[in-house]
């Protein structure tokens, strides 16, 4: 039992879970972030777009209502599973932007390892190291 809470201490300490939560919250929050925008600027951009094709008494409501199907009295409300996948989108398209610009800030930030000169031995090279050798083999048996 001791152990199970050591490594728990461990995992805790180490920051994953931190990191984790920190996600989660974040995610929440921008997640109000994007249904504010989609609700308050993309939904009417749609509605009006809805109404210039359709006339329905000139109110944005009633044209984004073409969308809503009522079926023996039970409405199925497709503007709002539009919405839901726009904001899906935008939120896709947003994390990926964020990803792709923190990718690409660690390898501005990252060094390349610097490439090895490959060291070429000459022949006198080999004949000195093997001198080395045998002088440091006899200095041994003396």
């Amino acid at each position: 039992m001791k152990k199970l809470g050591s490594e728990f201490k461990e995992f805790i300490i180490k920051g994953d879970a931190l990191n984790l939560a920190i996600g989660v919250v974040i995610g929440a929050a921008f997640t109000g972030i994007v249904t504010s925008v989609v609700e308050n600027f993309i939904t009417p951009l749609i509605e009006l777009f809805i109404s210039l094709f359709v006339d329905r008494g000139g109110d944005m409501e009633g044209a984004l209502k073409v969308l809503n199907v009522r079926i023996n009295g039970v409405d199925f409300n497709f503007s709002i599973i539009i919405s839901a996948i726009i904001t899906f989108l935008i939120t896709g398209f947003v994390l990926f932007l964020v990803v792709k610009s923190v990718n690409h800030a660690k390898s501005l930030t990252a060094k390349t390892p610097e490439e090895e000169e490959e060291v070429t031995f000459t022949s006198e090279d080999y004949l000195r190291e093997i001198r080395d050798l045998l002088q440091e083999k006899s200095d041994k048996n003396i």
